[in-house]
């Protein structure tokens, strides 16, 4: 079987394709199958996204080419950008992971957040389209895909700190020891 293990930045041939969703480009381990059927493995470092048009070399020397499969999503349209960035703010108020293209929005399909954004005035269209979120404020910085650096990975689920739940462990404990 084919490993995956190494992301480089060009090669002068390209020996096969990996078309995969985002939800599995965020795994470090992974088997899958390439678009010639071919089984592979993939091992990248633990906080590797890879992105559409990544490239991996495998333990043979072989390049695949990453490709985002278009999945369900919902792309939020507004009729002025400030709407546009009231969603956004929303969206982020809930740790929803979201695309920004130019002048839309996308995010994976969810019927709750779908009503939530009609409710603030904007059109929702259901499509199947391949999904890039940003990587977010800790997601170890923001790159454009045009400059030719790869994005920051983004942890799908990532612990938020929240200060109530030390003060809550705090309380906890002291009122053990009271007992």
């Amino acid at each position: 079987m084919l490993t995956l293990n190494s992301r480089i930045d060009h090669a002068d041939q390209i020996d096969g394709e990996l078309i995969l969703p985002f939800e599995l480009r965020e795994k470090s381990r992974l088997r899958a199958t390439l678009a010639s059927g071919e089984i592979v493995a993939v091992f990248t470092v633990r906080g590797t996204v890879l992105r559409d048009g990544d490239l991996l070399r495998g333990d043979d020397g072989r390049v695949v080419k990453i490709t985002a499969s278009p999945e369900a999503t919902c792309r939020v349209d507004c009729p002025t950008a400030h709407d546009l960035l009231r969603c956004a703010f929303h969206l982020g108020n809930r740790h929803t992971q979201a695309q920004v293209g130019d002048g839309f929005l996308r995010i994976r399909a969810d019927p709750v957040l779908k009503e939530m954004l009609q409710g603030l005035g904007a059109n929702v269209t259901e499509e199947l389209a391949p999904f890039e979120p940003e990587s977010g404020a800790y997601g170890g910085g923001h790159s454009h895909r045009d400059d030719g650096n790869p994005l920051a990975p983004i942890p799908l689920r990532q612990r938020i700190h929240r200060p109530a739940q030390v003060v809550d462990k705090a309380i906890d404990k002291t009122t053990d020891k009271a007992s």
